[in-house]
């Protein structure tokens, strides 16, 4: 996001006058945060919305925690990315293009697709693995503290 002042000549002669020499006529201030990015995710329809800077950008089926498991609502933002990840608790299974956001609850891409749209998970979030990429990249691009992920 950039910001430009632009500093008139008459108000530059009297910048000037007054000794104040350092103003320049453009001064571009610079913010490194990126758009802001918000995930919902609505556990009663198995549903995640993605919104950018307000807009609406994506809406993609999901699943969340099973019978005897929870996925925790709450508000977060991401903690770590892994494009490349194993779940080390359950049978080393594929976690393509996590995004952790609650110690070890992330969301990521699955390749048990028939299970999208209805509760099937140990608590994480799961993705069709495409959308789990696309998700990631956004996630990445726009930056991490940009990010809120919201569960409910």
């Amino acid at each position: 996001m950039h910001h430009l002042l632009r500093v008139s000549a008459a108000h530059l002669a009297t910048y000037l006058s007054t000794g104040l020499a350092a103003l320049l006529c453009v001064i571009e201030l610079t913010t490194s945060a990126g758009a802001a990015v918000v995930v919902d995710v609505d556990r009663a329809v198995q549903r995640m919305s993605v919104t950018v800077d307000g807009a609406s950008r994506y809406t993609w089926r999901v699943s969340t925690a099973r019978r005897g498991y929870i996925t925790p609502p709450g508000t977060y933002h991401p903690e770590m990315l892994a494009r490349h990840w194993f779940s080390r608790k359950y049978y080393n299974s594929p976690m393509p293009h996590s995004i952790f956001f609650y110690g070890g609850f992330a969301i990521h891409g699955s390749y048990e697709i028939s299970r999208l749209g209805r509760p099937a998970s140990h608590g994480c979030v799961r993705l069709d693995p495409g959308n789990a990429a696309v998700l990631f990249g956004l996630v990445q691009r726009e930056g991490m503290a940009a990010t809120t992920i919201v569960i409910h």
